[in-house]
């Protein structure tokens, strides 16, 4: 039976616990975003450190960063928090430590960009099969143990960093998305079959639960459309990760929670609609997509989510979650704003520049 059958109506402002790890005060997730305001290097800069601060004081249950990236390859924009060296270890404490003073858990997303990658001068772009149009190689056997050790490496940093847990970006064509692919036919045990290709995001989820302490969160996101996901599989990796009783939350970046899914076969339904039916056992299900009210939140914890991560809604109130809970009128103001109400709101100059072009190209990736 599916955590929707439920009677009771959850509110945004009710608390929520985990398996493992401290409860959060309320439903709602500041959700991981690209920033492009951390330090070339990959060290927290002041920028970074003020707009999570902010969000936390703002009423968020749990603060996510931005991906954090656990190779110098697998860095996706200039400008991102890295987890690669214990070098970042002490800019990450000083924001868990941030994050936690304003009374929100946190939460560090680990993440390589694979095919998508903008890496340091001098490391060629990798990914699970090679693309020579995009001047991509296949990473070797080895390799591949490497990426699976060095996002292991980068939780027990966080760990030590005092994060209260992370999160595995399996979503939007990045590299543990890559090796979902069904173009993904490695003959080394991860590529071909559904089994063999869920096998890296399978394997990491393993190694941070043998490394890291008995109530070290972890969640993993994964996202059912665009860049090589297919709807099917996503559903059943999505339930096989909840009852397998390793992950904490399972976090789905449906772009858009109530529009018809791309897939012909799927449409007719909310796309939000064919994850809230799978099975959770006590793993909690996080969903993200275009919520820019109270109201529009509050439908989709009707719908049967346990939590909510806010992106845009986040980017244009630093206190949305707090607004949220004590109006369910509340409606973030419209897009375009000025760049002056950014900055007021956080936004670096840099994350700034970048937003001007994403939302102009619509795009939510």
């Amino acid at each position: 039976m599916s955590t929707a059958s439920a009677t009771v109506m959850t509110r945004l402002g009710d608390p929520l616990a985990f398996k493992r790890g401290p409860s959060v005060k309320n439903r709602l997730l500041c959700a991981p975003m690209t920033t492009t305001q951390s330090n070339d290097d990959g060290s927290l800069s002041e920028e970074e450190l003020r707009w999570l601060t902010m969000r936390a004081e703002g009423g968020f249950g749990m603060t996510m960063t931005c991906g954090s990236h656990v190779q110098p390859v697998g860095r996706g924009f200039f400008g991102q928090l890295g987890c690669w060296s214990d070098d970042h270890i002490p800019g990450l404490s000083r924001l868990a430590a941030a994050i936690r003073a304003a009374g929100s858990i946190s939460a560090l997303q680990l993440y390589h960009a694979g095919e998508r990658a903008e890496p340091f001068p001098g490391e060629k772009i990798v990914a699970p099969w090679e693309n020579e149009k995009k001047n991509v190689r296949a990473l070797t056997t080895d390799e591949v143990g490497q990426a699976l050790d060095d996002f292991i490496q980068s939780a027990i940093r966080a760990e030590k960093a005092g994060f209260d847990g992370v999160e595995i970006h399996g979503a939007h064509g990045y590299l543990p998305a890559q090796f979902l692919d069904k173009r993904n036919q490695r003959e080394d045990g991860y590529g071909g079959s559904y089994a063999e290709r869920t096998r890296f995001i399978r394997d990491i989820i393993d190694g941070i639960r043998a490394v890291t302490g008995a109530d070290f969160q972890l969640g993993l996101r994964l996202s059912p459309e665009r860049r090589g996901a297919d709807m099917a599989e996503t559903r059943q990796f999505a339930e096989e990760s909840m009852l397998s009783g390793k992950i904490d939350y399972l976090d789905i970046s449906l772009w858009d929670c109530f529009k018809d899914p791309d897939e012909e076969a799927y449409k007719g339904k909310p796309l939000i609609e064919y994850f809230v039916d799978l099975q959770r056992g006590d793993c909690k299900l996080a969903v993200a997509g275009k919520m820019m009210s109270a109201a529009g939140a509050q439908q989709c914890l009707d719908i049967g989510a346990d939590f909510l991560a806010i992106g845009r809604g986040a980017i244009l109130h630093h206190d949305f979650a707090k607004r949220s809970i004590e109006d369910i009128a509340f409606e973030t103001v419209p897009i375009p704003v000025p760049r002056s109400y950014l900055l007021e709101e956080g936004v670096s100059p840099a994350f700034a520049e970048y937003l001007s072009g994403l939302w102009k190209a619509g795009v939510a990736d």
